[in-house]
């Protein structure tokens, strides 16, 4: 089908804004997809390079903060501030009943890896919400067994954009996320200078290529952007379905003051 004039200056509009990482409420508006869309095609299956489960973790770099080395939850904390109820046994973070848990200290700019495993209870739903507001979604992704709108699927930037495929491995199988976010800019007046980004290898697999995020991630919402602080806690959500973590390390990429 021929694009008409008006629908091609659309399309570079809306890319040009998205490069250049300046969202308004009109171009959001803009965007061809409804949040959930079941109209939106589901990327396309590929095979991850093959997992060796016996294989032991790679060490994270000198300059990361670990965040979970298997023996204890010291850096987080559950997000009403009161002890941690998931369950550390034999290396791995299983979560629990009873709520979400979010990191001590906050981040803004950084490199994130954490490996987890969906454990075949439920669809695996989970996610990993940036300053506890932008979520990279966790889901039972592996071949469509667990159907869910385009933009919920596993390493979807959650109601925004689905991954650019899906490399999911089967359940019980540990998969890898490596992430580059990079935090919203404000004015004092609270005015969006430059919009989140976020950069998403899953299972060593490209998904997220410096996405530019439309604000904070909802259900059934595209919330704007509003001014907050430039450093809040990374988030790991509990859906109601178990799920097992382990080798998480963070990377600030802040300038240090």
């Amino acid at each position: 089908m021929t694009k008409s004039p008006t629908r091609i200056i659309l399309i570079l509009t809306s890319s040009l804004l998205l490069i250049a990482g300046c969202l308004s409420a009109a171009d959001v508006a803009k965007i061809k997809w409804k949040i959930h869309d079941a109209e939106r095609p589901l990327p396309k299956v590929v095979k991850p390079p093959q997992s060796n489960p016996q294989a032991q973790a790679e060490k994270p770099p000198s300059d990361a903060l670990v965040l979970f080395d298997g023996k204890d939850l010291s850096k987080w904390v559950a997000t009403d501030g009161g002890k941690v109820n998931w369950k550390v046994e034999n290396g791995v973070l299983t979560s629990m009943p009873k709520g979400d848990i979010q990191t001590k200290e906050g981040f803004g700019d950084c490199q994130l890896h954490v490996e987890w495993r969906t454990l075949g209870k439920g669809h695996g739903n989970s996610g990993f919400y940036f300053m506890a507001l932008y979520e990279l979604q966790v889901y039972e992704s592996f071949q469509y067994k667990e159907t869910i709108y385009a933009d919920g699927q596993a390493a979807a930037i959650y109601g925004q954009y689905p991954p650019l495929v899906n490399a999911c491995r089967d359940t019980e199988q540990w998969q890898t996320f490596d992430v580059i976010f990079h935090r919203p800019h404000f004015d004092e007046g609270g005015k969006l200078l430059r919009a989140a980004t976020m950069t998403v290898l899953h299972n060593g697999v490209l998904v997220q290529d410096h996405a530019v995020l439309t604000g904070p991630t909802s259900h059934k919402q595209r919330p704007p952007y509003k001014k907050h602080a430039a450093k809040l806690p990374l988030l790991i959500q509990y859906h109601g379905d178990p799920l097992q973590f382990r080798n998480i390390w963070i990377r600030p990429l802040e300038k240090q003051e």
